[in-house]
């Protein structure tokens, strides 16, 4: 009995012992390991964390992209613009630096003093002059506000002034329907409607700078149909004077005139041989009544800006034609013009007629009985007459570099640069001329070309001009162009001591002119 007692201490003993040693086992070693479950369930939890956290920073980045402006500079200028894309401003450049270099020509100095225009050969002319110029310097701010209303400023420099060529509010609400308000380029002439920067000739032709409008103030309503394949084209502006530039002042007479255009492209973005086909025909019209002198018995002349018309100069930019003192407008302008272009390839064609109708009367001097400017009470009767005047051009324009041709600039291949490329080369060819109706030189009856509208012996009747060149493309910015013009005239050198005879056989023509015009032109 003592001994099975014995024998229980010795086992609740060694117990004791063992279950001591191993709580401080357990103790040491910490708690028991997790389970699988649980550790993956913890790094599920990480992983969710981080993707939050990089969702949070991409969120982030984009809430600053659409706030941070995009700012770019490049070959077509430097521009501004929202994050969104929805509001950019750009600034661009026009810069030309001409040469004008005559063999043979004259400028026009009639009825001016030696003292005033120096020294003049007997038919009142001085040699044309050479002279470097500026002819073009117009920075231009543009931009858009809220993806459709675009804008567009363009001061101009040269000339030793400063004007503004361009200001207006182009709304684009649809391809189809676009409102344009300000100061713009008349949606007329063909040649007009092509930039400054990539017209092929230095001066542009008899059409575009002799008949049809430059730029006028108004509203025109334009757009693009049937695939982009018709635009068209409705104005209401001030109206201007053939060749005309109007300011930004109001039209002194109230009297708008309206301008109509269509313009097809049947065949664009068809392989075709005929995409590059374009016509189309543009008019203007309106009721121009020139501005009178309100005492004419003492001022020489109606004011030439302000007498609604024009005077018309040849290819090398000299005067040859000016109405007389005594002739305003007084009656309707129409102007028509069939217009057309053709580029396949480097091969680029354009063709342009214009035809001018205008009424012109003759004033009889003193004050008007109605007083004011613009009365008609002191038109001389029976001095109405319609005068039709047309002028027409070819042009040819070919890329020896094998560039695509086209309406719009020429960008090289290869940009030039010593040793790796010459850039883009291109011949141009051009016959342009303007033709006066013969009643112009008539005198109110039509029998005698003794002088009434404008002066035969003073005034060419009209004028043929050949011009060819060459342009040069260094890059798609910078171009250097030649041009040689030779123009031929009709009349207006005087007839020495006898007067003009009743059928104005005896008038001289106006001596040819032979002209080098030369270009550097920087556009962005």
């Amino acid at each position: 009995m003592r001994k099975s007692w014995l024998s229980m201490g010795v086992l609740v003993l060694t117990s004791a012992v063992i279950g001591f040693g191993s709580t401080a086992r357990a103790e040491e070693a910490g708690p028991p390991d997790k389970s699988i479950e649980q550790r993956f369930e913890e790094l599920d939890q990480e992983i969710r964390i981080l993707k939050r956290k990089n969702e949070l920073g991409q969120e982030a980045a984009e809430t600053a992209k659409k706030s941070t402006a995009v700012v770019k500079a490049g070959n077509t200028g430097f521009s501004l613009e929202s994050a969104d894309g929805q509001h950019v401003i750009k600034l661009r450049g026009l810069l030309q630096a001409d040469h004008r270099l005559y063999f043979e020509g004259a400028s026009d100095v009639r009825n001016r003093t030696d003292q005033r225009a120096g020294d003049l050969n007997a038919d009142g002319f001085h040699d044309a002059a050479d002279s470097w110029l500026a002819r073009r310097v117009r920075p231009t701010i543009e931009g858009t506000l809220f993806g459709k209303y675009d804008f567009r400023f363009t001061p101009e420099f040269a000339g030793g002034s400063a004007s503004v060529v361009d200001s207006y509010i182009d709304a684009r609400f649809d391809p189809a329907f676009k409102v344009r308000a300000g100061k713009f380029k008349s949606f007329v002439g063909l040649e007009r409607l092509q930039s400054g920067a990539d017209i092929k000739f230095l001066e542009r032709s008899y059409v575009t700078n002799a008949i049809l409008p430059n730029r006028d103030f108004g509203i025109a309503v334009h757009g693009d149909l049937v695939g982009d394949r018709l635009n068209y084209a409705f104005g209401l502006v001030n109206g201007v004077s053939d060749g005309g530039n109007i300011s930004t002042g109001a039209e002194f007479d109230g009297r708008h005139e309206v301008t109509a255009r269509l313009f097809a492209t049947p065949f664009k973005n068809d392989y075709s041989v005929l995409n590059g086909l374009g016509f189309g025909v543009a008019a203007t019209y309106t009721d121009a009544q020139g501005e009178r002198n309100l005492n004419f018995t003492d001022t020489s002349a109606a004011d030439a800006t302000r007498n609604g018309l024009p005077s018309y100069l040849a290819d090398g930019q000299n005067v040859f034609f000016r109405y007389s003192s005594a002739a305003v407008a007084d009656g309707q302008r129409l102007r028509l013009s069939p217009q057309a272009y053709y580029y396949t390839g480097p091969l680029g064609v354009i063709a342009e007629y214009a035809q001018v109708r205008q009424d012109v009367s003759l004033t009889t001097g003193g004050s008007p009985a109605g007083g004011g400017a613009g009365s008609n009470t002191n038109i001389t009767p029976n001095t109405n007459k319609k005068l039709r005047h047309d002028a027409w051009q070819v042009a040819i324009s070919y890329l020896l570099t094998g560039e695509d041709a086209s309406f719009k600039g020429v960008k090289p291949k290869q940009d030039f640069n010593f040793g790796s490329g010459w850039g883009a080369w291109e011949l141009v060819a051009r016959y342009s001329e303007i033709n006066l109706d013969d009643d112009t030189f008539r005198d109110p009856t039509g029998t005698s070309f003794t002088g009434a509208y404008a002066d035969l012996s003073t005034s060419a009747q009209s004028a043929r001009s050949w011009t060819g060149g060459v342009n040069w493309y260094l890059n798609q910015n910078t171009r250097v162009a030649l041009n040689y013009s030779h123009t031929t005239f009709d009349g207006g050198a005087g007839v020495g001591t006898s007067p003009i005879n009743a059928a104005g056989t005896n008038v001289r023509d106006r001596p040819d002119e032979h002209a080098l015009l030369t270009r550097l032109q920087l556009a962005f």
